[in-house]
């Protein structure tokens, strides 16, 4: 997630690390690098002026330049910058009404409205324990109508229907009405789109929101439209009061440019950011945090709180009482740790998260990695529960069975046995004192064979990672 604008800030940033003192020459040298990342990065002109001209004033005063390491000092105040653009701190929703609290989704064709209903819907359902119902008031696509339907079976919140021949007015007051009788806390409202703002879809949905009068008016817009995406923002804006704006496809955004640019222009707060296409990839969007990861320096809050909700604890727990033993790893634990992995969003993902890391998630994303990642579980999904559990057993014709089982050769298993026996040697080594430095060092071993996530020369951490 936005890792041309990490790489570009993080290389302009670097240069003047390693200077004794700030002078008007070197800051001047390295913002014109920083109004290059941000430009490249697709955020707007006014916003990039205003936030060059705001961390220029704040490293020529007295405290940054007499501070003991201004080149720290410089970070901490484009860190700043970008949290102010992006809003200070997370807004949740004001659900504080008489129930049904209705929430209206409003935004283009394509921005991923529709499944954003689903990812919102789940969030409320299971993070704040509220009774939730759905509806599609687009009467203009009926394939959404069945998609939300969908949908709403999945995360399993309650789908009002609805049908292209009624006008979507009529749709929203009978859901309202039918939330009311049933006791629903939240009634969300999904409404149409349309490939560019026009006087029609403008005059239908100030029609819609002037009949249901929502508690919150949320635009969903995608972030890989850069710039593009704050001006939508700020048209939809002038049309409707709206209250936030939920920030789609960030994970596929390595730019940056629509999370920098929409706050400063609407003067609206963005709220969630959808980071990949599951019902469960809905994060709150904290400024702070967003721009931890912008800078290189990780998001372990985030990172912690997505562990509590969707790590298998009894798992976690019977791993660590292996390395508590200094017991080996056996590819049954190999295969929960895969899962694990899948359910925070995969390796890249957990990288990204951690400080410093960023690089590395980006490496991890490399086709051939998560080839190895694949073929890692097919050999252990061709293997028979008492193989998984005793990997001495895996002698000849075991071998030969397991890898025509997963389509692969004998020297792939081979592989992968020699993985696990090095996982297996650095679990005895966290016994006894000094266990984590020398386990550590293990792993810089590992690391260094075959690339990221690569098994050549026995290489690769990933597997072993969750469980730590």
């Amino acid at each position: 997630m936005f890792e041309n604008l990490s790489e570009r800030l993080g290389a302009s940033l670097r240069s003047l690390s390693g200077q004794g003192q700030l002078t008007e020459d070197n800051i001047r040298d390295t913002l014109r690098e920083v109004r290059k990342a941000l430009l490249e990065a697709d955020v707007a002109l006014p916003v990039v002026k205003d936030f060059t001209d705001q961390v220029k004033e704040q490293a020529l005063g007295q405290e940054v330049l007499a501070s003991l390491n201004p080149g720290q000092a410089f970070v901490k105040i484009v860190h700043d910058r970008l949290v102010s653009v992006m809003g200070e701190a997370n807004e949740g929703l004001n659900l504080a009404v008489k129930p049904p609290a209705i929430i209206l989704m409003a935004g283009l064709q394509g921005a991923g409205k529709t499944t954003s209903v689903a990812k919102l819907s789940r969030h409320l359902k299971e993070r704040d324990k509220k009774k939730v119902m759905v509806v599609s008031a687009d009467v203009y696509r009926p394939a959404a109508i069945e998609q939300l339907k969908t949908l709403a079976g999945e995360v399993g919140v309650e789908f009002f229907p609805s049908t292209a021949d009624q006008d979507p007015v009529d749709i929203a007051n009978a859901a309202l009405g039918e939330a009311k009788r049933r006791f629903m806390d939240v009634l969300i409202v999904d409404t149409a789109g349309r490939l560019a703002v026009d006087e029609q879809m403008m005059a239908e949905i100030k029609r819609l929101h002037a009949a249901i009068t929502p508690a919150e008016t949320l635009f969903v817009v995608d972030a890989m439209t850069g710039q593009d995406a704050a001006n939508t923002a700020a048209a939809f804006n002038e049309a409707l009061p709206l209250t936030g704006v939920v920030l789609t496809k960030a994970d596929g955004d390595s730019r940056g440019g629509a999370a920098l640019s929409v706050r400063a222009i609407t003067g609206k707060p963005i709220k969630f950011i959808g980071i990949g296409e599951k019902t469960d990839a809905l994060e709150l969007f904290h400024p702070e945090r967003i721009a931890s990861r912008i800078l290189g320096m990780g998001d372990v809050l985030s990172l912690v709180e997505e562990a509590e909700r969707k790590l298998d604890k009894d798992k976690a727990e019977k791993i660590a009482k292996k390395f508590k033993k200094g017991k080996a790893m056996d590819f049954e634990d190999l295969k929960d740790q895969f899962q694990q992995m899948r359910n925070m969003g995969g390796m890249a993902s957990l990288l990204d998260k951690l400080p410093g890391m960023g690089g590395l998630a980006k490496m991890t994303e490399d086709q051939a990695a998560m080839k190895q990642f694949k073929h890692m579980e097919a050999l252990i999904d061709s293997m028979t529960p008492a193989e998984r559990r005793n990997p001495d057993l895996l002698k000849g014709s075991r071998k030969r069975r397991i890898a025509a089982g997963a389509g692969l050769e004998i020297q792939d298993l081979n592989r992968l046995i020699k993985q696990q026996k090095m996982m297996g040697k650095m679990m005895k080594k966290m016994k006894g004192k000094g266990g984590m430095q020398k386990m550590m060092r293990g792993m810089g071993g590992m690391m260094g064979g075959g690339g990221p996530g690569g098994m050549g020369g026995g290489g690769g951490m990933p597997p072993g990672f969750p469980g730590m």
